[in-house]
């Protein structure tokens, strides 16, 4: 950490910008792990020193408890911290919606979803850009694309790439009956250099711009923004970061033989069940990870989700495993 500061504080630190940006987001994540290292060691000390002072007065107990659900959180934190360890945890998260089988209930879910990652984000202080979105004719969405931009956006979210399953009484049927749509999730890396991402071809139309990366038959599609040249820069956005989620995807495979594929739809391949009927629940497929008030859920109370499922990741990592 002193080294590396070292060279920051050097006058010809930023002669080399790459190199510097590179330097700075290492600095900036030894930070996040050795401030709450730092703490954990410090609420230990305390917790010793009113452990030999306690003599049975209510008072202190009372510190003491605090005490050590201080270190319990701030233990934590170190752990999520620590699972947060992918090249490109840091960055930010494209992240799309994609409505799949059940008609008008799968297009209304897809926004449903949309919604409650948005929430999310923005309840954790991140931002959040429409990049593009397709609404159908009667309800909902047929697909939509955001960028969620925040601290380890892309480590937190990449784990909810996959099927979601909704099963509750649709709203599109006369009869009441009960119906079940699914919704997929795809979530790259939002990254900004476009390195490697040769063999492109481009295809306009009014506004729209379509990319399609030859070597793989890769395609992404932007029209939100009424201007081409907003909308060709937000494609090649999403096409160099679908790519390097390919490359992401490579290296995890020899380690860990994944879950979920993206080629999956339809029952049982989801990765998660929303039950609004017969009873209302959240319960992840691969984690065991469960909530008991969907509406609480896709108002953006998703982090239990997403820890249990990096804490599941890790497991699954392990040699032998």
């Amino acid at each position: 950490m002193e080294v590396l500061e070292a060279q920051m504080a050097s006058p010809t630190f930023w002669d080399s910008p790459e190199r510097a940006q590179g330097v700075v987001m290492e600095i900036k994540n030894l930070r996040k792990v050795i401030e709450p290292l730092r703490e954990a060691v410090s609420s230990c000390i305390d917790l010793e020193e009113l452990s030999q002072m306690f003599d049975g007065d209510p008072a202190l107990e009372q510190e003491i408890e605090t005490e050590l659900a201080r270190l319990e959180q701030t233990t934590e934190q170190l752990e999520i911290r620590s699972l947060l360890n992918g090249p490109n945890d840091d960055c930010g998260a494209i992240l799309s919606v994609h409505a799949r089988e059940g008609g008008l209930d799968a297009n209304d879910w897809a926004e449903m979803l949309l919604g409650m990652y948005t929430a999310w984000a923005q309840q954790r202080g991140f931002s959040v850009e429409l990049l593009d979105r397709s609404d159908d004719e009667t309800a909902g969405i047929t697909q939509a694309t955001i960028v969620v931009r925040g601290e380890s956006a892309y480590g937190y979210l990449k784990g909810e790439e996959g099927i979601h399953r909704l099963v509750r009484i649709s709203p599109y049927n006369a009869e009441g009956k009960r119906q079940t749509s699914f919704a997929a999730v795809d979530v790259s890396p939002e990254i900004d250099e476009a390195s490697g991402a040769g063999g492109q071809h481009v295809n306009k139309t009014s506004s729209a711009i379509r990319l399609t990366h030859i070597p793989t038959g890769m395609a992404v599609q932007c029209q939100n923004e009424r201007s081409q040249h907003k909308n060709r820069a937000a494609a090649w956005k999403m096409l160099r970061s679908r790519l390097a989620r390919i490359e992401e995807e490579k290296r995890e495979a020899q380690q860990l033989a994944k879950y979920q594929s993206k080629s999956m739809t339809g029952f049982g391949s989801q990765i998660r069940n929303y039950f609004l009927h017969p009873d209302q629940r959240v319960k992840d497929a691969r984690t065991g990870f469960q909530m008991g008030n969907f509406h609480v859920v896709l108002a953006g109370e998703l982090q239990g989700f997403l820890d249990a499922f990096l804490r599941y990741r890790m497991m699954n990592m392990q040699p032998g495993s």
